[in-house]
């Protein structure tokens, strides 16, 4: 027994370092490539040089976060063809660690691995983020315009040429804000008007007010319909509020809330939320895929040829769920199908081939 713990710790201290070197690699190509991306977006600003490289740093996080799934799979292809190259899985055969075995013991330091990926560095990455996109922020041309939500609706200031636009919502109610209330000002902020609207149609630039009462300094005057120019519609507006990945598990909840106050479909944040939740279980699924592909072809062939087709299989995986993930959200499909579904689609086919696996 005692032998077999050491060669247990053997395998998984193997597992980490292949685990580490897989990551540098991932992490050294997306810095430069993000890098490159900051400079050409800061490039007709006056920031500083080390601006793009410490944007750089800010984001690595989360988009490695992202990339983890490829990591998890290209490492467990990289482990076994060391191990079968170095005739040391034959060497862990005599010991009773036939690949099952060696499988069940990656895929459960692939769950704890992940367990930590998700509750300690997804918070960082969402952190770090978050201050990104703040950073980012002051250097476009949008922070004339802002969205909130509090307790008493939706709030947007909106500037259009010398007139500043205060506007507050109730809710929205699909193409729809309600019980709609503009304070138009000048640039000194001097009231110049008050618009109340039942309801005003947001799907265009060109907004559609409806049942309207102006308030003017000495006059109100009705109207069964109003057209109001804004720099928002319903695409942006939503849009301000759906960087998922800038927020932490916690903020995605507070989130939740606040779409629900608004009355709008919460399918997005049920979704992203029940992909953080499935994750340690997806990047374990992804450790298995990588490990059947290679324990089921055979070995003849140079060690870049199977990196190659991890990398192709890795890619192919992404685009399925990025497809079933477009579908969902277009649709309006539960995340039960969604999220859950595809990952029992992917154990129900590492079900099927590690008992073929097991007899090699």
């Amino acid at each position: 027994m005692k032998v077999l713990k050491i060669h247990h710790l053997y395998i998984i201290k193997n597992f980490m370092k292949n685990f580490m070197k897989v990551t540098g690699v991932f992490i050294c190509v997306i810095f430069i490539m993000n890098l490159f991306e900051e400079i050409n977006f800061l490039k007709n600003t006056d920031a500083k040089i080390f601006l793009p490289i410490f944007l750089t740093l800010l984001n690595l996080p989360s988009i490695l976060f992202e990339v983890f799934p490829f990591i998890f799979l290209l490492t467990s292809i990289i482990f076994f063809l060391n191990i079968i190259n170095s005739k040391e899985i034959e060497v862990l055969r005599i010991f009773g660690l036939n690949n099952f075995v060696l499988l069940r013991i990656l895929s459960f330091t692939s769950l704890i691995i992940s367990l930590f990926i998700v509750s300690i560095f997804y918070h960082l990455s969402a952190n770090l983020k978050f201050k990104y996109l703040d950073i980012k922020n002051s250097f476009t041309k949008d922070d004339k315009y802002l969205a909130v939500i509090t307790g008493n609706g939706l709030w947007i200031r909106d500037e259009i040429k010398d007139r500043i636009n205060i506007i507050n919502a109730s809710k929205i109610n699909g193409d729809y804000l309600e019980d709609v209330i503009i304070s138009e000002f000048d640039k000194n902020f001097k009231i110049i008007k008050i618009i109340n609207s039942d309801k005003a149609y947001i799907k265009n630039n060109e907004w559609l007010l409806q049942n309207v009462f102006i308030n003017l300094q000495n006059q109100r005057i009705a109207k069964d319909n109003m057209l109001f120019i804004s720099n928002f519609n319903l695409d942006k507006l939503l849009s301000m509020f759906d960087n998922l990945s800038a927020l932490s598990l916690f903020e995605i909840v507070k989130l939740k809330k606040d779409y629900q106050l608004l009355g709008y479909s919460t399918n997005l944040i049920d979704n992203y939320s029940h992909k953080i939740y499935s994750y340690p279980i997806y990047l374990a699924l992804m450790f298995l895929i990588g490990s059947i592909l290679i324990l089921k072809i055979k070995h003849n062939k140079p060690k870049v040829f199977y990196i190659v087709a991890g990398i192709l299989l890795s890619v192919t995986i992404y685009y399925i769920n990025f497809f079933i993930s477009n579908i969902s959200e277009a649709k309006n499909i539960s995340f039960i199908i969604s999220v859950w579904g595809i990952q029992f689609i992917y154990f129900l086919i590492i079900l099927i081939n590690l008992i073929k696996i097991n007899e090699k």
